[in-house]
């Protein structure tokens, strides 16, 4: 035996997926220590707690966290019910992490600031992989584990607006002014956007949901606008498969969205690239660059920021991660996730082998694991920990024997990780699109039966205003 054997493995991150990989541990008898910086199981889903997913239950539960509950006695809610994050992290993130067999091994409040090996930087690699990780936490404390599950998420790096991948000029100074994902529009949040003027960016199921909020709170609140900007043509990406949508609740977003945008509710703004943000007399004025060189711009209360998120890798710094430079994700999974090429749904099956870096027994899963690409779905966190656990218990062929059973288009995770390319944001869509792709997120089938007449900024609109941006 060796003296790894001892140690726990230790999994970052009480989110589902993070969740779902101690309910594998506890089931393969693996000693384990879930680290959660929140104060409570799903904290980062409980951020975007107002919002309804438009995945059923069936699909939101993990196997192994099912079976765990079962036998404690839960009450499982109806598989065909569609649960809002705050039923999702109260109805079973929290349940599940309340059972002895996970309670017991979870820390909250414990935030990692690095993991390296126990007396080894990145270039030692005599004796590597027999030799402990180490965690350093915030505060100075250290542990020891026998591998590591990364499921911390992307939820805390936002992308910037700035349609390079670089903050737009000013991006800093409009803090004040700026929204990231999924803001409680009609909650906690609505006196920041009643009677205001919002402008938001992306064209992701985030932004599809925030647009659909600011639309029902227009109606109710004289002098609320809405304006939606995209970097692309169309939005027809975003508008998805309405009725041909294996999940109606996922078809009717986009459906509900484009009757808005057709009434005149929702102001589209196509072919948008933020270049600069200034503060206006309480407002915040938005440049635009268009391919030519030339700048337009608008001016907006509120801007929302629904451009996706990004992985970051600093607390891995010292291991040895082999990234594709493209997705941020490991080189093996990388072709199968690229936006350009996948939407959740044609996603294959993926596990332990796609997920291996060269640091043996570090493994990102969940949507980390994903890097840039905003094709993640729960489903398929849950299979990615399922398969790293099976292996990390010495059983390959079950580690091997990756499987996944999906609805024909997929069903995508609502969390908030979407949108996070250029191309899925805001990108060229093509002309047609064949079935199975559409945006990034899932919506599969993406072109609509009519098109869509957008504003643009080369043609003002009757108002006589102009502008609007698309960040990356």
């Amino acid at each position: 035996m060796s003296a790894l054997d001892n140690l726990p493995v230790v999994v970052i991150g009480a989110g589902p997926v993070g969740l779902a990989a101690a309910a594998h541990l506890h089931e393969r008898g693996l000693a384990f220590l879930v680290l959660e910086a929140g104060d409570s199981a799903g904290a980062a889903v409980r951020q975007w707690g107002h919002v309804r997913v438009f995945s059923p239950w069936r699909y939101d539960v993990d196997p192994a966290a099912r079976r765990i509950l079962d036998d404690a006695g839960w009450v499982a809610p109806d598989p065909e019910a569609l649960p809002t994050g705050a039923e999702l992290a109260d109805g079973y993130l929290q349940p599940l992490a309340e059972l002895p067999a996970i309670k017991s091994h979870l820390r909250y409040g414990t935030r990692v600031e690095a993991i390296s090996r126990l007396g080894l930087d990145r270039l030692r690699t005599a004796g590597r992989e027999t030799t402990p990780f180490l965690i350093r936490l915030t505060g100075g404390e250290e542990l020891l584990a026998r591998a590591v599950i990364d499921a911390s998420g992307t939820w805390g790096t936002p992308n910037v607006l700035g349609a390079s991948g670089l903050p737009a000029r000013g991006e800093a100074d409009v803090t004040a002014y700026l929204e990231h994902a999924l803001p409680d529009v009609l909650g906690q949040a609505r006196p920041r956007f009643a009677g205001r003027h919002t402008l938001v960016v992306g064209a992701g199921h985030s932004a599809a949901n925030t647009l659909l909020s600011l639309a029902e709170l227009a109606e109710s609140t004289p002098g609320t606008e809405v304006t939606w900007a995209i970097r692309s043509a169309s939005p027809s990406r975003t508008y998805g498969g309405g009725d041909a949508d294996a999940l109606p609740a996922r078809g009717a977003l986009g459906s509900r969205l484009r009757a808005h945008v057709d009434a005149g509710r929702i102001r589209l703004l196509t072919g948008f690239s933020v270049h600069a943000l200034t503060p206006t007399d309480g407002r915040v004025t938005v440049v635009v660059r268009h391919g030519d060189g030339s700048d337009e711009q608008v001016t907006v209360d509120r801007i929302v920021a629904a451009t996706g998120f990004r992985p970051d890798h600093s607390i891995t710094a010292e291991l040895r991660l082999d990234l594709d430079p493209v997705m941020d994700a490991t080189r093996a999974l990388a072709p199968l996730i690229d936006p350009n090429e996948h939407s959740c749904g044609t996603v294959p099956p993926h596990g332990v082998d796609e997920l291996t870096h060269p640091e043996t027994g570090y493994y990102a899963v969940g949507m980390k694991s994903y890097g840039r690409a905003p094709t993640f779905l729960m489903a398929t966190g849950y299979e990615q920990v399922r398969s790293v656990v099976a292996a990390l218990a010495g059983d390959w062929n079950a580690a091997r024997d990756v499987q996944l059973d999906l609805p024909e288009t997929g069903v995508c995770n609502s969390n908030p990780d979407d949108s996070a390319t250029d191309e899925s944001c805001c990108g060229p869509t093509p002309a047609t699109e064949p079935t199975g792709r559409g945006l990034a997120t899932g919506i599969s089938g993406g072109l609509l039966a009519a098109p869509l007449n957008p504003v643009t900024l080369d043609a003002a609109p009757a108002d006589g205003q102009t502008g609007g941006c698309c960040g990356s």
